[in-house]
């Protein structure tokens, strides 16, 4: 079993910053892809960032390339996501995800672990 719990969002304008973090516990390895997810209302879950936990290969989905980075703290066992030049259209449900390697790792439904996700809601 993996527990993943997400924290850092809130409210916040636009071209400001949030960062993210998600606290991974119980069953882990070095090999497993993390991921970011987001979810506006009425709309599907779509991928937003994912790496390998250790590892240096990330992979964006273009409309955040370039404002959001993906990381992880091995030591404190978190995995972040660095938002800058925060938008309108990023307002939405932010979820965490945990699988086994998985290439490409875009595709929620391969996702097996998942937090209970954190509001970002910017304001233009």
């Amino acid at each position: 079993q993996v527990q993943l719990v997400e924290s850092g969002g809130g409210l916040v304008q636009t071209g400001e910053s949030l960062r993210l973090s998600c606290v991974v516990s119980g069953r882990t390895f070095s090999s497993m892809t993390m991921g970011w997810f987001r979810q506006a209302p009425g709309k599907e879950r779509d991928f937003v960032a994912a790496r390998k936990w250790i590892g240096e290969r990330t992979y964006y989905a273009d409309s955040v390339k370039g404002r959001f980075t993906i990381s992880t703290d091995n030591a404190k066992n978190t995995l972040y996501l660095q938002m800058n030049s925060l938008k309108p259209e990023d307002t939405a449900v932010y979820y965490c995800a945990q699988s086994t390697p998985l290439y490409p790792p875009v595709r929620a439904d391969l996702y097996k672990y998942w937090g209970q996700g954190t509001q970002v809601t910017v304001s233009s």
